[in-house]
């Protein structure tokens, strides 16, 4: 989803531009308070690039698969003939786990990580689908890409008990707490309490 496409979808002005207008339209239509919004944005503009990448890249050449993956690909010999093929890769990673089929049922790059947050895994979209009571969700998960890439962030939030982090403020420390449930560490925390701040600024 493009910022274009969500101030179309919210009602802003479709400049392409995440500014306080789209902020401040961001918030009515999810029905978020100021600290929420400023949170889930925070996090999200981070975790996809400054809300630019919205699907898994698994485009990995031998190094990447051999540091990253080396559960899966232990010796340069299985590395080199699945590198630099992200379906092939994709279905060797998430197969057998998460409600995916073997590796070779496909579901692992059919279920790829998609979304604000990277929803993962067959369980997790059949999850998903409930929540958003949109059942086409499983036969063409592409949607959490485009339509559902932030409302499936929600689904994460909601899942996680993560709002109630939210509500407690917005400074360094619930910004720390709130990133170590999303990312299992603190990967990126400067860059994610730069923008939360900047985006609660916007919503005062």
């Amino acid at each position: 989803m493009s910022i274009k496409l969500l101030q179309e979808k919210i009602g802003a002005k479709p400049d392409g531009v995440f500014g306080p207008g789209t902020m401040k339209a961001a918030m009515v239509y999810y029905k978020m308070s100021p600290e929420r919004t400023a949170h889930f944005f925070g996090q999200t503009s981070h975790e996809t690039g400054g809300l630019k990448i919205f699907s898994e890249n698994l485009n990995y050449n031998v190094k990447g698969l051999l540091s990253i993956f080396k559960k899966y690909f232990f010796t340069s010999s299985i590395a080199s003939s699945y590198a630099l093929q992200p379906e092939k890769i994709a279905n060797r990673v998430y197969a057998s786990r998460m409600g995916n089929g073997d590796e070779t049922s496909g579901d692992g790059w059919k279920y790829r990580g998609r979304g604000a947050l990277q929803l993962t895994g067959k369980d997790n979209y059949k999850a998903f689908s409930v929540y958003i009571k949109d059942p086409e969700i499983l036969t063409n998960p592409d949607l959490v890409t485009s339509k559902y890439a932030f409302e499936s962030a929600m689904f994460f939030f909601d899942k996680n008990k993560l709002w109630s982090i939210c509500d407690k403020g917005v400074n360094k420390i619930i910004i720390t707490e709130l990133t170590k449930k999303i990312n299992g560490g603190i990967n990126g925390l400067e860059d994610r309490v730069q923008k939360t701040g900047a985006y609660y600024e916007h919503l005062k």
